[in-house]
C-alpha cells in the first residue's frame, strides 16, 4: 500500500478536521508537506463553519466543505459533496465515528485515519494508536509519518484576508502610536475550568507594566465581553478594549501585537500560527499536548498542584490552578519571553 500509495498520480486531497477553530489550526502543520509531496493535487478541507473564513483565505486550499450539524439532513448532504469530490486520498485527522463514516463513504481509493475503537472499517491507511504523547500538532505529522509521508515543515497556518489587515491597521492607527509597544491580552477558553479570571489578568499587567514601556490590547470573543471589558476598566487608559470582530480581523489585531498572553484557547493557537510570541497559562489542560506550537512560544502552569491537569470542563474545586498561580512566576516568564524573542520593549531604566 504504502508503493502504491507513492507511485499513485493523486489529483485530489480531502482533509477532514472538525471540532474548535484551535484544533483545526494545529491541523494546518499537514498542508506544505501535502503540496511538497503531491504538487500538483487539489487539496479540499471539510471541517465545521467556525474554521470556514480562515481556511479559505489559505493558497494550499482548494475548497472548503462545511459540515453544519443544525442543517437538515446535514450527514446525507455532505456524504454526497464528499463522494461527488471523486478524492485519491482521503485523510480523517479527527477519526470520530462520523467522520470515519464520511470518508468511508467516499470511495477514495486510500483512505487514512487512526486506528480507534469500531472506526477501523473506514480506512486502509491507518496512523498511530495511542494519543497523549507528543503534541497536538505533531500528531498529526506522526499519521503522515504512520501512512509513508514525510515531513518536512512543522509550520502551521492561519489565513487572513486584506479587509481584516485594513481592519487592523485603522485600529492601531487611532487608538495606538506607532512607537506603543503593545501586548495582547486574550481571556478567552473554550471550556469554563480553561479561563483564567479577569482579575489575575489585572494582576499580570500591572506587573508587567511596571517595568515596560507597553499598552495592553484586550481581545474576546463570544462570551468573554464581561472579562474584557473588566480588564480594561481596572487598567484604565494602559489598557484598550478591540471591538466586537470577525475571527479574522481579532488574527490581524493580534499580529500587530509584540506578543501575546492568553488562556490556552483559539485566539492562542491563532496568534502562535501568525508568528506572534505567545505566553500561555494552562490549568485543566496539558502544556506539552495543547499548547501553543512553536519555538518562539512558552508556556506557565502550577505544576505541583495535586489536581493539576485535571481536563475537567468546570472546576470542582475554588479554581486554585489560577488563583494560587503567583503573579511574579507568571512576570518572570514573560520576561523570558521577551529576551527569548528579542522584543524590545525599552525597558524603563529609572525602575530596573
Amino acid at each position: 500500500m504504502l508503493a502504491n500509495l507513492n507511485s499513485q498520480k493523486i489529483k485530489k486531497i480531502l482533509l477532514i478536521k472538525l471540532k474548535g477553530i484551535g484544533d483545526v489550526v494545529l491541523s494546518t502543520i499537514v498542508l506544505d508537506n501535502l503540496k511538497c509531496i503531491f504538487p500538483l493535487a487539489e487539496i479540499d478541507f471539510l471541517t465545521e463553519p467556525p474554521s470556514k473564513t480562515f481556511l479559505e483565505n489559505l493558497p494550499q486550499i482548494n475548497k472548503v466543505i462545511i459540515l453544519n450539524k443544525k442543517e437538515s439532513f446535514s450527514s446525507l448532504k455532505t456524504i454526497f459533496r464528499v463522494a461527488s469530490g471523486k478524492y485519491d486520498l482521503v485523510i480523517d485527522m479527527y477519526s470520530n465515528p462520523r467522520t470515519a463514516m464520511l470518508t468511508f463513504m467516499s470511495f477514495a481509493k486510500f483512505r487514512a485515519g487512526f486506528p480507534y475503537r469500531g472506526r477501523t472499517y473506514a480506512y486502509n491507511l491507518f496512523g498511530p494508536k495511542e494519543r497523549g504523547k507528543v503534541h497536538s500538532a505533531l500528531l498529526h505529522l506522526e499519521l503522515l509519518k504512520e501512512i509513508g509521508l514525510p515531513s518536512i515543515s512543522q509550520k502551521l497556518h492561519f489565513g487572513i484576508s486584506r479587509n481584516s489587515n485594513n481592519f487592523a491597521r485603522a485600529f492601531f492607527e487611532y487608538h495606538f502610536k506607532n512607537t506603543d509597544n503593545v501586548i495582547g491580552i486574550s481571556p478567552s477558553g473554550g471550556w469554563e475550568s480553561k479561563k483564567c479570571e479577569a482579575e489575575y489578568f489585572v494582576e499580570y499587567a500591572r506587573a508587567i507594566k511596571a517595568e515596560f514601556d507597553v499598552k495592553f490590547l484586550v481581545v474576546w470573543g463570544p462570551g468573554d465581553k464581561e472579562d474584557a471589558d473588566y480588564i480594561v476598566n481596572k487598567l484604565g487608559e494602559d489598557a484598550v478594549l478591540a471591538p466586537s470582530s470577525s475571527i479574522l480581523e481579532m488574527g490581524s489585531l493580534m499580529k500587530l501585537t509584540k506578543a501575546v498572553i492568553a488562556n490556552d484557547s483559539g485566539p492562542m493557537h491563532i496568534a502562535a500560527a501568525l508568528g506572534v510570541p505567545v505566553l500561555s497559562i494552562h490549568g485543566p489542560t496539558s502544556p506539552k499536548l495543547q499548547g501553543p506550537f512553536g519555538e518562539k512560544n512558552l508556556t506557565i502552569r502550577l505544576d505541583n498542584l495535586e489536581c493539576i491537569g485535571c481536563n475537567l470542563l468546570v472546576c470542582p474545586k475554588k479554581h486554585e490552578c489560577f488563583r494560587d498561580l503567583p503573579v511574579e512566576k507568571v512576570f518572570n516568564a514573560f520576561k523570558q519571553l521577551v529576551k527569548m524573542n528579542n522584543i524590545d520593549l525599552r525597558f524603563d531604566e529609572k525602575k530596573a
